[in-house]
């Protein structure tokens, strides 16, 4: 039997910490980050910096939810004796590399980046965009090569930054005339961006169009209740449409029966099953999904002493490799430092 191809790569992964997670990050990532950690070297970063880029003005906010977004790690299943869970904030070896990596890449080309350039749309910056925002590729690159992450789950939206992030890679190792960093393969999940509940865009805290992986089982009913189907499908005769009902894009991300899942949209197309039929068994699904994660979230929020002791160990270690990372690139570089004996050398 061969050995699993993933034993020896190295997986960098993370949520900005704007609020809790839900159901869009279990299904785009956070469900593959569970398996994962028993394949490989796993590394996930709680991205309070990143969270800073257009949050600035509640400083607050970034940081009570770096213990929120640990809370949903810990519910989910991630082991921290097998991922290391890190805060992006408390390792200044990021910062540098980011400093590092803002002078291999111009702002014409930060600019080109369709992820950048459809984050500005979305938030209505225009030409008022922070700065810290539009150089958040160099920033997400210094987090992917300070950990020389070789393999990164990210949604197709993020594949401009995977690409951006190689770009620089290949540029510091051409100047450094060696391999320094390594270059990234991105890991996209199987199941796309969930839409909202509204079936309007992407699942998101800020369009209040999402269900919390803390959802209560109130919630989570009220949420399913409220589901975009198919407006044209007016009674239970009627044929409907499975194209862009909301209730079934779920079921084919949540429900393990695709044999009975393909029989009901067929029926849903032919005419003579109903709405509520639908929105039952995906609400049956949720809530068999939710209930154990809210469970074992209830459990370690009971104790934020014990995760903020799981949040120091992880990110004492995340600190020593990214130091060790960014005097890798400085030497490389040929930049002035200090030896042992504090004379100075090049």
């Amino acid at each position: 039997m061969s050995a699993d191809p993933l034993i020896h790569e190295t997986v960098l992964t993370g949520d900005r910490t704007t609020g809790p997670l839900h159901l869009g990050h279990y299904a785009g990532s956070l469900a593959a980050r569970v398996r994962l950690q028993d394949r490989c070297r796993q590394f996930l970063l709680l991205a309070d910096a990143q969270a800073l880029t257009d949050n600035a003005d509640d400083p607050a906010k970034v940081s009570r939810n770096v213990l929120e977004v640990a809370l949903d790690y810990l519910a989910v299943g991630i082991d921290p004796a097998k991922s290391v869970i890190c805060v992006q904030s408390c390792l200044p070896a990021l910062a540098d590399l980011t400093m590092l990596f803002l002078n291999f890449v111009t702002v014409a080309r930060l600019e080109r980046n369709p992820t950048v350039k459809e984050e500005i749309r979305l938030r209505g910056f225009e030409r008022d965009v922070p700065a810290g925002f539009l150089c958040y590729p160099a920033a997400q690159a210094a987090d992917i090569t300070g950990f020389k992450a070789s393999l990164v789950p990210v949604g197709d939206d993020q594949l401009p930054m995977i690409e951006q992030t190689n770009e620089i890679v290949r540029r510091i190792n051409r100047i450094a005339d060696a391999p320094v960093l390594p270059e990234c393969r991105a890991l996209t999940a199987p199941v796309g961006r969930l839409p909202g509940l509204d079936g309007k865009g992407k699942m998101s805290k800020s369009q209040g169009n999402a269900i919390a992986l803390s959802a209560t089982a109130d919630e989570i009913r009220a949420a399913v209740n409220a589901m975009f189907t198919d407006p044209g499908h007016l009674k239970v005769a009627d044929p409907g449409r499975v194209e862009g009902n909301v209730v079934f894009t779920y079921l084919d991300a949540f429900d393990p029966d695709k044999a009975e899942i393909q029989a009901l949209k067929d029926h849903y197309r032919r005419g003579g099953l109903g709405d509520r039929v639908i929105k039952a068994r995906l609400e049956d699904r949720l809530q068999a999904l939710l209930g154990p994660i809210r469970a074992r979230r209830s459990l370690f929020a009971a104790d934020p002493g014990q995760v903020h002791d799981i949040l120091r160990r992880g990110t004492a270690i995340a600190d020593v490799l990214t130091r060790q990372t960014c005097a890798e690139v400085r030497r490389a570089l040929g930049l002035y430092h200090l030896n042992g004996a504090g004379v100075p050398s090049v």
